[in-house]
């Protein structure tokens, strides 16, 4: 099963990041959440792609889903985001085992948890899921399952939020992640990821198939 390897443009401005998206997705080049990895039984593959670069002190995401079905109903931050429409990252700064999941909806409602193993993990306080900016553009108020439409959501996520980390440049670190797309409360629910998963049912949590992540040291003048 292959390992994948994403190299993460340095960007010197979050804001310059975000604008040259929505002027042209493709601007920083896009990467597809398809993996379909229980298609007996879940083999639905919405289309997703998203944008990724960070700043050094901040890691910036764009998901970018056009899925048949949306279900916005979670509304409280640490709650159970992964049964809305969803997209998650998940990565590991370092050898221990240890990794943060961080999960949002499609109108912003965020989780994020520090884990070793599915059930041994740490959720964040408030006060630090506060400091990651998210700009859906549904919108952030819960709504009912719908068809459609296509959705966007643009994440800024400070490294500061890594609680159990100290890192105050995230630039020429070598990590290991995960990328995902899930509803598991849709008509049509779905679990895909960027790097494929070999385990007989869905999981997101299994680190050992995580791909490898490269924060470029070096700043790309946006």
């Amino acid at each position: 099963m292959p390992d994948m390897k994403m190299t993460i443009n340095k960007v010197d401005d979050a804001a310059a990041f975000f604008d040259a998206l929505h002027r042209d997705r493709k601007a920083f080049g896009l990467h597809t959440i398809d993996n379909v990895n229980w298609p007996e039984h879940y083999p639905a593959r919405p289309e997703v792609h998203f944008a990724i670069a960070h700043t050094g002190g901040s890691i910036l995401l764009k998901y970018f889903v056009d899925e048949e079905y949306t279900l916005a109903t979670v509304i409280k931050d640490n709650g159970p985001v992964w049964t809305d429409s969803c997209v998650e990252f998940f990565i590991g700064l370092d050898d221990s085992g240890y990794y943060y999941n961080l999960e949002c909806t499609c109108i912003g409602t965020t989780l994020l948890g520090l884990r070793k193993q599915r059930d041994v993990f740490t959720r964040a306080d408030q006060n630090v899921i506060d400091t990651i900016r998210r700009r859906p553009s549904l919108g952030v108020e819960p709504f009912a399952e719908k068809r459609g439409p296509a959705w966007d959501i643009e994440i800024e996520i400070p490294v500061s939020a890594f609680f159990r980390h100290d890192i105050g440049d995230i630039s020429g670190m070598s990590t290991r992640g995960n990328f995902y797309k899930c509803g598991d409360n849709l008509t049509v629910p779905h679990f895909l990821s960027w790097n494929p998963i070999d385990n007989p049912k869905p999981d997101f949590h299994l680190e050992k198939f995580f791909g490898r992540l490269e924060f470029e040291q070096e700043q790309k003048i946006v």
